[in-house]
């Protein structure tokens, strides 16, 4: 059955799109190409610098997207460890802090963004739950976590958790991309 996700940044799904392949040779293939995707946002999106008020700024961000759009969603900001930003809107429960832990795990352990990784296994022909050989309880390569990078080194990440995960990726990108603008 076709996913309900929707499309990244509103664009409709073609015949050969990850929701709707007519083999798994398509899928791979469609996992391959967003794969590349991906990768050229991430190269994109890095920063010369990062520091508690743009971690401020995008998080703050995130959450004007986010009531404007009423997404019942949390939205966090982390340094290493260190959580320095926080929000989580109507709708948004405890499960979705634990999906944002899981998918910043994903991103400190491969060092690239939890969509990323998830296309990653997709473009192999197979899932991260089957085969990264790590536990799903910890580990989430669901969209949503995104590397913040500072001259090519990873010093945290930014994550939403509470829509379809392209969303919740889209809208990661889109923050960043604002914050980007804004140097």
């Amino acid at each position: 059955m076709p996913s309900t996700d929707l499309p990244p940044r509103g664009r409709p799904r073609s015949e050969n799109s990850p929701a709707g392949p007519d083999s798994v040779d398509d899928a791979i293939l469609a996992a391959s190409e967003q794969l590349e995707q991906l990768r050229q946002q991430e190269r994109a999106l890095q920063f010369t610098s990062f520091d508690y008020d743009d971690a401020w700024d995008v998080g703050a961000k995130l959450r004007d997207y986010a009531l404007e759009g009423s997404f019942p969603v949390a939205i966090s900001v982390i340094f290493g460890e260190q959580n320095v930003f926080h929000a989580a809107l109507p709708g948004s429960n405890a499960d979705n802090d634990d999906w944002l832990r899981r998918k910043f795990n994903v991103v400190r352990r491969y060092g690239e963004a939890s969509y990323t990784v998830g296309a990653l296994f997709r473009s192999r022909g197979t899932t991260f739950e089957e085969s990264s050989r790590l536990p799903v309880a910890d580990f989430a390569a669901h969209g949503g976590a995104f590397p913040l990078r500072v001259n090519g080194s990873l010093v945290g990440a930014v994550g939403v958790s509470g829509l379809a995960q392209a969303d919740d990726h889209d809208l990661v990108v889109d923050a960043l991309t604002w914050l980007q603008g804004q140097e």
